[in-house]
C-alpha cells in the first residue's frame, strides 16, 4: 500500500508541474461543475421532460442515485481513505480542502455516469458529455484533492452502473412499464369499453 501512495504522489506531483494561471482558472471552474452533482441532475431532468429523450433522462438519474448511494454513501465511509492534501501539505490548495474521503472521486463517478448514459442513446453528444467527464476528472487531481486511483475507480464505477442501468431501463421499456402515454390510452380505452 505504502509504494501505491508514493506512486500515486509523484504522478500528483508531476501534475502539479503543469501548474499555469490559465489552467488554475480553467481547473477550478470545470471542477465546480460537477459540486453536487448540480449540473448532472439539472440534464437529467431536462432530458427527462421531451418523450423522446425521457429513456435518457430517466437513465441519468437512475445512475446518479445508485453511484450516490454506492460510492458517496457505502464506499467512500467503507474505504475511508485520507485525499492527497490531507496527507501533504506542501501543496496549495486552489479550491477548500473537501470534508468526505477519497475514494471513489465523486465528481468524477456522477460525470461517467452522465456521459456514458448519453452516450448509450445519443452517441455525437455522448463524446461531448465524456469529453467534460475527463476533465472533471482530471481537475480533481490538478486540484491535488484526489489520488488517480479514486478518479480511475470513479471513471469505472461510473461507466458500470450507467450500462447496468441502461440495459434495466430498456428492458422495462420493452415490457412497456415506462411508457405512461401507452398507459393513459389503455385505460381510457378500457373505460369507454366498459361504458
Amino acid at each position: 500500500m505504502q509504494g501505491l501512495y508514493e506512486a500515486e504522489f509523484f504522478l500528483l506531483h508531476r501534475i502539479q508541474e503543469l501548474r499555469a494561471p490559465f489552467l488554475d482558472w480553467f481547473m477550478e471552474r470545470v471542477s465546480f461543475l460537477g459540486n453536487g452533482g448540480w449540473l448532472f441532475i439539472v440534464t437529467g431532468l431536462l432530458l427527462i421532460v421531451p418523450k423522446r429523450t425521457r429513456r435518457v433522462g430517466i437513465s441519468v438519474l437512475l445512475s446518479l442515485l445508485c453511484g450516490f448511494l454506492i460510492g458517496n454513501l457505502f464506499l467512500k465511509n467503507a474505504v475511508m481513505r485520507s485525499r492527497p492534501c490531507w496527507l501533504d501539505g506542501t501543496v496549495a490548495l486552489l479550491v477548500a480542502s473537501p470534508a468526505d474521503y477519497s475514494f471513489p472521486s465523486g465528481h468524477t463517478l456522477a460525470a461517467f455516469e452522465t456521459a456514458v448514459s448519453v452516450f448509450l442513446y445519443h452517441r455525437p453528444f455522448g463524446i461531448v458529455m465524456l469529453a467534460l467527464a475527463a476533465c472533471i476528472a482530471f481537475s480533481r487531481m490538478y486540484l491535488f484533492v484526489h489520488f488517480p486511483t479514486d478518479v480511475l475507480c470513479g471513471m469505472l464505477l461510473g461507466a458500470v452502473i450507467a450500462v447496468c442501468v441502461h440495459i434495466l431501463v430498456e428492458k422495462y421499456k420493452r415490457y412497456g412499464i415506462l411508457d405512461m402515454r401507452k398507459k393513459s390510452h389503455a385505460k381510457h380505452d378500457n373505460q369507454r369499453n366498459a361504458e
